[in-house]
């Protein structure tokens, strides 16, 4: 016993330290470039097949081919990522997903060129660099995470890896070239990943798939150091290789045998799905979502006439036998699951191919206890609905790259420990629904869903929803502070999206006529997502052209030029825009109203006269309400207070001011008020009533509407739109009169109403803002430095407004650095320093 606990050891020490080389070339790159590199794995896969083909194709000695895999090719790979991909968006300022975007672009594409070069099977041939003694390997990995720390500490190069690391662009001020600190991250990230795939070759397929997903796991050791200590994530990594090895001996009876088995030997899985769904999450709320696409109006219905001719035409010209074409429509329904969750959610959803292979399972077991194949399928569509709904539920609680952990997660365990699984797919076959054996009368069957399909996602991007979903994606804390209910909305948007994949998945089994694993790998998933991205994510359209490159390229006999097109396209997505975008567009014709001039394209002027009287929207009497804030404290990590013991009572027809300098704590006071942060310590109270707990949307709901310091307005919607989704989710909601009050109270009731708020200037967004505030017809405002980007004229009026908002009964907050703004219209002002209120 003691000799087998000795030896699984030592061989869960070799697979530990294949997972801390991982962990470390990742913590390195993240902490020297800011960006998650899914493509690790990818990189790995490549320099393992580049020494297989030096050592075996070529015949070189081993030691030469390791040194130039290693020090030439490994190294290489990253500085060409660096200078080709990375570099220009660190340039542009792109945000964390549109930077993980191209990792999974890079991830692709070199699972496309390997397939390309070395064919999609794979070899057992691949040559040993460090023999069998995995002590070999543990002392390097230690040695390399030693010398990694050492540097970081005690060179230049490693201070300047801190200073960039603390603040880029102050260490680019300080003469700092942030651009070659990267390019050294990138070359000893990469390094790590080529030493991680030549170490691991040997024990594991060598093929283009399964050793990126190989390492794609071990992301999780990366994931517990919270991508920045290097001895946790060595640590973690051999405790889990250990682990893993030692639960082999266990061999559980009984019907969750087989189950407890597969989480045994895939205890990197657990670890991964644990850390992205329990430890704090990577990236921000709000800072780090899908970008808003480029409103440019319709699809011509020209456009759409051609793309259903040329669905048809298998119908009429093909032979009888369209195995290829069958494919298409099933495809391109599992596409449009992504286009509700990531082009009209924005959410980063990459584990889109679990629901689909989950919904090819389900459509098969119950066919195979005699449900009829539409039926099975009918049954399959809620189960896995059902299924998104529970793995959905705690992933809404993530943002960006932690929601992208999360379902890149779940989908492996879905692969893992179901999909390819022999106690719940062996055996398992999967036919055509009766009197579709044809494969004729089953692709216009697929033709027809598809269609209902396209219909319902189209019907979600309008009215109600479809505004409250594009607010959700284009600025999250903006549609909270609106009364969208964001957690609700997520969780709607995963669980039609794990439907609508569902029922695509169940139709490429029926058409496919088995249930293949294969078709549904978590790669696979990756790129279906990259597809989407690449193409456009809001456009029905991207589904149907993506669906047919994907089948149609594969089932040529370059397999593999798919992912190599798309991941290239989705490396480059700093550059290249969405191809949809390229399509001519219908842009709707915008008539005046009359006696209006046409749209100038320069803001209507605010105007007090459109209301009548002060210009204030008519509300009903108002309540006395009191928003009092009781001994609020915030401390945050380091023990800094933003705020100590602060207390404020706001008033009804009142306007209070806070002022004082940066970092006094106003904002946190604001967002406490508002809801976006709970106080440490005390609470806050409405009409007497602890609202402490209450979400910013709720909050809204309860009448409490504000403006955000940076601009919180919705790119994608028209100025109507903004504020009519305020009227649509505040406090009273069954007045749309309140939109054209809003409207003609901040001067936007001309032209100006249609034009989407992308690119407007900042004094006009800045009263969209406050009208789409306004529209929900709070009792209370809270406004963060309403003023900036004003201009005299346009201060001149706001302050005129608020003050005639405050005479009609509403409470108002504002902080606000324009002191003649403050002395203009505040009953109260309150200063605040080192976080209390002084006066």
């Amino acid at each position: 016993m003691a000799s087998l606990t000795y030896e699984l050891t030592l061989a869960g020490l070799a697979v530990g330290s294949a997972a801390a080389l991982t962990g470390i070339g990742l913590v390195v790159t993240h902490r020297a470039t800011g960006v998650l590199n899914l493509a690790h794995g990818a990189v790995a896969m490549i320099c393992a097949y580049v020494l297989r083909q030096l050592v075996v194709g070529w015949h070189w000695p081993l030691p030469v081919g390791a040194l130039v895999t290693l020090l030439v090719v490994a190294p290489g790979v990253g500085l060409v990522l660096d200078r080709a991909v990375f570099r220009p968006l660190a340039r542009r300022g792109a945000n964390p997903a549109r930077t993980l975007v191209a990792s999974i672009g890079v991830f692709v594409l070199l699972v496309g060129a390997a397939v390309l070069v070395w064919g999609p099977g794979a070899r057992d041939d691949a040559p040993v660099l460090l023999g069998d003694d995995p002590w070999a390997q543990l002392g390097a990995v230690v040695a390399l995470a030693c010398l990694v720390g050492a540097v970081t500490r005690w060179t230049r190069f490693g201070r300047e890896l801190r200073a960039v690391i603390d603040n880029r662009p102050l260490a680019v001020l300080s003469g700092i070239d942030a651009d070659r600190v990267a390019a050294a991250g990138w070359a000893f990230g990469s390094f790590t990943a080529g030493l991680t795939g030549v170490l691991l070759a040997p024990y594991v397929r060598l093929d283009p798939y399964g050793m990126p997903l190989l390492v794609v796991e071990v992301i999780a050791v990366a994931v517990i150091a919270r991508m920045r200590s290097l001895p946790v994530a060595v640590a973690a990594a051999l405790a889990i290789g250990v682990a893993q090895a030692q639960l082999t001996r266990l061999h559980p009876e009984g019907w969750a045998g087989p189950l407890l088995q597969a989480v045994g030997a895939n205890l990197f899985v657990v670890a991964l799905l644990v850390a992205a769904l329990v430890l704090p999450g990577i990236g921000g709320k709000g800072r780090d979502a899908l970008p808003p696409p480029v409103r440019s109006g319709r699809v011509p219905g020209g456009v759409w006439l051609v793309v259903g001719v040329l669905l048809l035409l298998p119908l009429g010209f093909a032979g009888s036998d369209l195995h290829t074409a069958v494919q298409v429509p099933a495809v391109a329904v599992i596409l449009l699951s992504l286009v509700v969750v990531a082009g009209r959610g924005g959410q980063i959803a990459l584990g889109q191919a679990a629901y689909a292979g989950l919904g090819a399972l389900f459509t098969a077991l119950l066919t195979s206890r005699g449900v009829p194949g539409l039926v099975a399928l009918g049954l399959a569509v809620p189960l896995v609905a059902a299924v998104g709904l529970l793995t959905g539920r705690p992933a809404i609680r993530r943002h960006g790259l932690a929601l992208a952990l999360v379902t890149l997660a779940t989908g492996v365990a879905v692969s893992r420990f179901v999909l390819t699984q022999p106690y719940a797919t062996a055996g398992l076959s999967l036919g055509r629904p009766s009197g579709f054996s044809d494969d004729r009368a089953f692709y216009a069957l697929e033709l027809l869903v598809l269609a209902g399909c396209l219909a319902l996602v189209a019907a979600l991007r309008r009215g109600r929803t479809g505004r409250a979903l594009a607010a959700l994606r284009d600025h999250e804390p903006g549609a909270e502070a609106s009364g969208v209910p964001v957690p609700r909305l997520k969780l709607l948007a995963f669980v039609l999206g794990a439907a609508l994949a569902a029922l695509g998945g169940g139709l490429l089994g029926m058409g496919l006529r088995a249930f293949e694993p294969e078709a549904y790998d978590p790669v696979r998933g990756l790129l279906w997502f990259a597809a989407v991205l690449v193409l456009g994510a809001d456009s029905l359209l991207t589904p149907l052209a993506a669906a047919t490159l994907l089948v149609t390229l594969d089932a040529g006999p370059h397999t593999g030029a798919a992912a190599l097109l798309l991941g290239l396209l989705a490396a480059l997505t700093g550059r290249i825009p969405p191809l949809m975008n390229l399509l001519p567009r219908k842009v709707p014709s915008r008539k005046a109203a009359d006696g209006e001039a046409p749209p100038t394209g320069r803001p209507a002027p605010l105007s007090m006269s459109s209301t009548g009287g002060t210009g204030v929207p008519t509300r009903a009497a108002p309540a006395p309400t009191r928003l009092h804030a009781h001994h609020l404290t915030v401390t945050y990590p380091g023990g800094v207070s933003a705020l100590s013991d602060v207390t404020l009572r706001l008033a009804p027809s009142h306007v209070t001011a806070l002022v004082g300098p940066n970092g006094a704590g106003k904002s946190t006071l604001f967002d406490c008020l508002a809801g976006t942060l709970r106080p440490h310590h005390g609470r806050v109270s409405l009409d007497g009533t602890d609202i402490t707990s209450r979400s910013a949307h709720a909050r809204t709901r309860l009448g409490i509407a504000r403006t955000f310091q940076r601009l919180a307005v919705f790119p994608s919607l028209t100025v109507e739109e903004n504020v009519r989704l305020g009227q649509e989710q505040g406090r009273i909601r069954t007045d749309p009169a309140a939109v054209e009050r809003s409207l003609r109270l901040l001067g936007l009731a001309g032209p100006l109403r249609h034009e989407p708020a992308a690119d407007l200037p900042t004094g006009v967004l800045r009263r969209v803002e406050l009208a789409r505030a306004l529209a929900g017809q709070p009792h209370t405002l809270l406004l963060d430095e309403p003023a900036a980007g004003l201009d005299t004229a346009e201060t001149a009026a706001l302050a005129r407004i608020l003050a005639a908002l405050a005479a009609d009964g509403l409470t108002v907050l504002v902080v606000e650095h324009d002191l003649d703004l403050v002395a203009g219209i505040a009953h109260t002002v309150h200063t605040m320093e080192g976080g209390r209120i002084l006066s």
